[in-house]
């Protein structure tokens, strides 16, 4: 087995321990069934944010000068941890340290994956094809989650605790295939170790390269609004569409398993629409689906719901993509980590002002005023970036 292969078998294998989350189609009901409100729900997740916002830029850089092997492995060990303190404890406060625990565990994985496989591919001189790979990497954690938003709701009719102890022994799994990863080599001679080069690749993504500063802002609106729509569907369909636990789950497993179709075919849907066409669609459909959601109930909305996670497929790879196209070797996990550093930010700030809203108004309120912010922001952003485009292009 070559060094690509080995590592895109290591990648499938610690995607599906990540995504093969038995507990998201009832954490919400777990949640409330400890007493937690909206509000806490998502100020716990706003927590997890800061957790991995305190750390993800750091865990980037360490994986550029340490290696993506050495944080891939650190995270997936702390990821085992945190869903064992999830198994045996109750409470606002207990739930926070897991959520802390949890989100160390997830900075040191995200950017490090998705930099060791588009140099795996560009060792090999296919980095071209890295909107195709990476969708299938996407893909397996898509059709994982399907897979474990039907198991996750048999076990929660034994208790909504369940699914977390199963969490715990899914999430070890992924320990013995980050040591089975590869580490790919490239040139380090431009990396100085130290704060100053961190502070200086941050200054260099977000301000200095324009054209990287809008791909990272454009992916950050993009990745807040599905991360937030992650938060709201449950909450959703139980209250507005009156489902039951059971239900929640095969909903579940029906949008993730249509964004892991999504995924499989963003490259080719890229290179049919273009990146421009490809861009505004995912914006407005994105931005649309959450004014749709907000004004009406009907029958059509399941369609409008179905959408939503279909662009959510096409739009993780291909704006991944833009930026790696942006950066070099030796800073891309750095630069990927201020991708995700940026869209944490958003959603520390906008997930618990949504959830207050729709605490106080309604949560069908509460989607058409995220909407309207989601097509607001994203399009001074799009302005700004063919703007860019078209000076380059000069």
């Amino acid at each position: 087995m070559n060094i690509l292969k080995r590592n895109i078998f290591a990648l499938y294998v610690i995607k599906t321990a990540k995504w093969f989350m038995l507990f998201m189609p009832i954490i919400v009901l777990f949640y409330q069934e400890n007493g937690l409100s909206l509000r806490d729900v998502l100020t716990l997740q706003a927590v997890y944010s800061i957790a991995v916002i305190a750390l993800e830029i750091p865990s980037g850089y360490l994986a550029d000068v340490w290696g993506r092997k050495s944080t891939i492995i650190l995270g997936a060990v702390l990821g085992t941890i945190g869903f064992a303190i999830y198994s045996f404890t109750s409470g606002f406060y207990e739930f926070l340290i897991a959520e802390l625990v949890l989100g160390v565990a997830q900075s040191f994985i995200s950017g490090s994956d998705s930099a060791l496989l588009y140099d795996s591919l560009k060792n090999e001189n296919k980095e071209n094809q890295f909107i195709k790979y990476e969708g299938r990497v996407l893909a397996i954690g898509n059709f994982a989650e399907t897979i474990a938003a039907v198991v996750g709701g048999f076990l929660a009719e034994i208790s909504l605790r369940t699914p977390f102890y199963g969490q715990a022994i899914v999430a070890f799994i992924a320990i013995p295939a980050a040591f089975w990863i590869y580490e790919p080599s490239f040139k380090k001679d431009n990396i100085k170790v130290g704060f100053k080069h961190i502070i200086s690749i941050v200054n260099f993504s977000l301000f200095k390269s324009k054209n990287l500063s809008l791909n990272i802002l454009l992916s950050a609106v993009i990745g807040c609004a599905t991360l937030t729509m992650a938060w709201f569907l449950q909450a959703y369909l139980n209250e507005i569409q009156g489902f039951s636990k059971y239900q929640i789950g095969i909903a579940w497993s029906v949008v993730n398993l249509t964004v892991g179709i999504a995924t499989i075919f963003a490259y080719k849907i890229e290179k049919i629409l273009g990146s421009k066409t490809t861009i505004i669609a995912i914006l407005i459909i994105i931005g649309g689906s959450y004014v749709l959601l907000g004004i009406t109930d009907l029958f059509f909305i399941f369609f409008v719901i179905w959408l939503f996670y279909f662009v959510r497929g096409i739009a993780t790879p291909v704006l991944k993509d833009y930026i790696n196209r942006s950066c070099t070797p030796n800073i891309r996990a750095t630069v990927l980590s201020v991708r995700n550093f940026v869209i944490r930010i958003l959603f520390a700030g906008f997930g618990p002002f949504v959830g207050w809203y729709a605490d106080i108004y309604s949560l069908q309120n509460a989607f058409l005023l995220s909407g309207i912010i989601i097509l607001t922001s994203g399009f001074i952003v799009l302005l700004f970036y063919f703007s860019v485009i078209k000076n380059n292009k000069n």
